[in-house]
């Protein structure tokens, strides 16, 4: 299948699952064509028996599609520039604190916890992986995912702090998580004995400064141009935001500098809700144009990660099973360490600074994981193509416990977050 075949299908799925989900299930955008997709591909799996030439064009179809590539070098560009355009720069600067000790230090606690726990619980249902292979799989899954989570917190009435400390956190946690990933990835490819702590340092560096900077670099020469054009050419202005997305993910790559990070900045630096100045620099088509964009990517996002279960069953197939039984531990696991990743940093900063009653409990329920989490995990397969030794017995483990993770917080987390922001908002007022 050629690629605009495939965006072709995408998009007709997209359009019928979205009238699916209106008319029958009801259910918020995002979980109810995840939950679609996965029907779909669930039907397709386990439906090889009376539609084997099906099972065999699709699971060629998904092998072939590169997620992860598609996902960091096109989509997230693309729903990271498009989410940062609309927070408010004010009130993220009052919470700025907040947001960047939970992105790093909350990160890095989470991504330990999980990785020790699991190396340690696992042995427990007769499953035994090396310890950096478990830490690879608490960096893909510690950082929450600004998809995820924005496309949830549109949903829900909540304080603008409250707001700009999840979405916030969520935005750059993002960045910094997948250099953990990357950093701990080394390790692991050029063994323990090899490692040392400047080495992590320095990538570590290059990665966040280097994607801090080049997206202040670019957002500062796209607001220029933009209060240039002075909203009498909406083209334009359109134009001159895509070249930038676009082009700043491809420097950030050549760079081997934090893309994410890069869009996140790009896209504070145009965004106006809280500006003082500059308010109207971009022209209102440019913000509904990126508002389309997002609503459009979310939904072609959350129907991969969804389709994504015939890659992972056409990996597994043949292996022994047992690893299934890692998976609600793996949940659990995940969620404790989320709780100490929020609970740590906030009981130290409730020192200088005050936090409303059940912070935590939010903050922790509402981190939901995406399709970062799966195109991280998924990306092992590929990087053992290119001659990373790590052991695929160890990569299906770590996938199907990401998978299952993933599905559980969208899913699960997704539909009760609801109740406990209601709950939250009684007891703050």
């Amino acid at each position: 299948m050629q690629v605009l075949d495939f965006i072709t299908l995408l998009i007709i799925m997209a359009a019928i699952f979205l009238l699916v989900n209106l008319k029958y299930l009801k259910l918020p955008s995002t979980i109810g064509l995840m939950i679609l997709a996965i029907g779909l591909s669930g039907f397709i799996v386990f439906g090889e028996v009376l539609f084997s030439t099906l099972k065999d064009i699709s699971t060629n179809m998904m092998t072939q599609f590169q997620f992860s590539e598609v996902l960091f070098q096109v989509m997230l560009s693309f729903l990271l520039f498009a989410g940062a355009l609309d927070m408010n720069l004010q009130k993220l600067g009052e919470e700025k604190w907040p947001i960047l000790i939970l992105a790093t230090l909350g990160v890095l606690i989470s991504t330990f916890v999980v990785g020790t726990a699991v190396f340690y619980i696992l042995p427990l249902v007769g499953i035994n992986i090396a310890y950096m292979h478990c830490l690879l799989f608490g960096a893909l899954i510690s950082p929450t995912d600004p998809i995820a989570v924005l496309a949830m917190i549109k949903k829900t009435t909540v304080s603008k702090n409250l707001e700009a400390e999840i979405a916030g956190e969520s935005l750059f946690n993002d960045g910094v998580g997948v250099v953990v990933f990357l950093t701990i990835f080394e390790i692991a490819e050029g063994g323990v004995e090899h490692f040392e702590p400047i080495m992590a340092l320095e990538l570590f560096g290059v990665e966040v400064l280097g994607g801090l900077l080049l997206g202040a670099a670019i957002g500062y020469i796209g607001l220029y141009l933009l209060k240039v054009i002075d909203n009498t050419h909406t083209e334009i202005e359109v134009l001159v935001t895509l070249s930038m997305v676009l082009g700043g993910a491809s420097i950030a790559k050549y760079l081997h500098v934090s893309g994410p990070l890069a869009m996140v900045v790009m896209g504070l630096w145009v965004g106006r809700e809280g500006r003082t100045k500059d308010a109207d620099a971009a022209g209102e088509y440019v913000y509904k144009f990126w508002h389309l964009m997002d609503e459009a990517m979310n939904a072609i996002l959350f129907i991969l990660i969804g389709l994504q279960i015939i890659r992972i069953a056409d990996e597994l197939a043949g292996q022994n099973m047992v690893f299934l039984f890692a998976i609600p531990l793996a949940i659990v696991v995940v969620l404790i360490a989320r709780f100490l990743g929020v609970g740590i940093p906030i009981t130290i900063m409730r020192i200088w600074q005050k936090f409303p009653r059940m912070t935590i409990r939010i903050m922790t329920w509402a981190g939901l994981r995406g399709g970062i989490s799966v195109a991280l995990a998924l990306s092992l397969y590929e990087a053992t193509e290119s001659g990373f030794k790590l052991p695929q017995y160890d990569i299906n483990v770590i996938t199907a416990m990401t998978y299952g993770v993933v599905l559980f917080s969208i899913v699960g987390q997704g539909l009760t977050v609801k109740r406990m922001f209601t709950k939250y908002q009684q007891l703050n007022g």
